[in-house]
């Protein structure tokens, strides 16, 4: 859990403020220093097995370039198709689209195209899917396929599902059969196989305040851990008996340590770690530092103990909840007003802390999530020290809203 000592937070603050003084805000920062060593943070937990960058969580060309050029990491983990084949075109290599597409001009442009289609691996799970891909074909290119395996514990004879609901594939033999239904299908291949424990990578076990919580979730993490790592071993050994697997990517920036302890996983994936959003403070596995931050003006000062900043609002996606919403983080000691929360176009803050704010002055916020919050800003501000050292354009500045 991020826990820095206020001194340090103080310190920050200071550097922001002096680094971004000649801008207006709203703007958003990453600060490299700490992007950097969450970085090598996650290729140190990867224990030598490659780190495949997931662009969703970044959603910036410039520092997804900047991390594949660091130790460690190897390819990228796309989430539309017309994302990895942006990014195809714009140079990067070793594109796995994590998630099915029904982007039938995008599967024309990769059915049509060797480069596109030597780059770019796309997710199935349901011979659907082929018919689709098949009905869009400009060209004879052969479609890399990676298939997904359903991670999520069941218990009580299934009548009780831990995890998110992704693939239908849950068995060896369910694999193997759709293994061998695309292997014979002209025009495809299978070369890998995916299987994201979001119960274990995505949910903290260690949170503030709620210590018996914190143990439920350890106890079902542990037993989950070890019901996923026999199985996609045998998922795994199936499908070598039907293709030549180049990859098998597994887990997240929560499940580092344990993915890459599975001997069938030969490469692991993590996006949000390179950020460190707010949901990402409640593990005992790691502890990274916060590296992107956005900062709002303070506008109004309604009364004692109360300031108002412009906008705010940026709920990350999954279920409403207070811890969707982005957390004021400096100045620390404020917080929201739970009559308003987090508003469209201003924000009340309350504490003490904000009878030292003056108009004009920041606060820095965190995102609940990682790379969500670029969609809200068409730059970042990158800082080293207390100097932005470079801007930088998001996928939304550079005109490519994908979802």
């Amino acid at each position: 859990m991020v826990n820095h000592a206020v001194p340090g937070l103080a310190a920050d603050r200071a550097r922001y403020d002096r680094a971004t003084a000649h801008l207006d805000a709203p703007l958003a920062v990453v600060d490299l220093d700490a992007f950097d060593a969450n970085a090598a943070d996650l290729a140190r937990r990867a224990n030598g097995k490659p780190v495949r960058v997931a662009s969703k969580s970044v959603r910036c060309r410039a520092l997804l370039e900047r991390v594949l050029a660091t130790d460690g990491f190897a390819g990228v983990m796309s989430f539309t198709l017309a994302e990895s084949i942006w990014l195809a075109r714009e140079g990067f290599e070793d594109i796995l689209l994590a998630y099915p597409s029904a982007d039938r001009s995008g599967f024309a442009e990769l059915t049509g195209d060797p480069k596109l289609a030597a780059t770019v691996t796309v997710l199935l799970d349901d011979p659907a899917q082929l018919d689709l891909i098949d009905a869009a074909r400009t060209g004879s290119e052969e479609v890399r396929v990676c298939l997904e395996l359903d991670t999520s514990l069941q218990l009580l004879g299934g009548k009780l599902r831990v995890g998110a609901r992704r693939a239908p594939l849950r068995t060896p033999e369910a694999l193997g059969a759709f293994a061998e239904l695309v292997q014979r299908r002209p025009g495809f291949r299978v070369v890998g196989l995916m299987a994201y424990e979001g119960h274990i990578a995505g949910v903290g076990d260690l949170i503030a305040g709620r210590p018996v919580r914190s143990r439920v979730i350890q106890a079902m993490q542990a037993k989950a851990r070890r019901e996923l790592a026999v199985r996609r071993a045998a998922v795994v050994r199936r499908l070598r008996e039907v293709a030549e697997l180049e990859f098998v990517n597994g887990g997240g920036t929560g499940s580092v340590e344990s993915t890459v302890a599975e001997r069938a996983v030969t490469e692991v994936a993590a996006g949000s770690g390179l950020y460190v959003p707010r949901l990402f403070d409640n593990y005992r596995s790691f502890q990274g530092r916060p590296a992107a931050l956005f900062a709002q003006p303070v506008v109004r000062r309604p009364g004692l103990g109360v300031v108002t900043v412009l906008g705010g609002g940026y709920p990350a996606s999954g279920a409403a909840g207070p811890d969707r919403s982005p957390v004021p983080y400096l100045p620390p000691g404020l917080k929201y007003d739970p009559q308003e929360g987090a508003g469209e176009v201003q924000t009340p803050l309350l504490g003490s802390a904000a009878d030292d704010l003056r108009i004009g002055d920041r606060v820095w916020f965190r995102h609940a999530k990682a790379g969500e919050l670029c969609e809200r800003f068409a730059e970042l501000h990158l800082i080293q020290g207390d100097r932005v050292v470079d801007t930088v354009p998001t996928y939304r500045g550079e005109g490519r809203t994908f979802l």
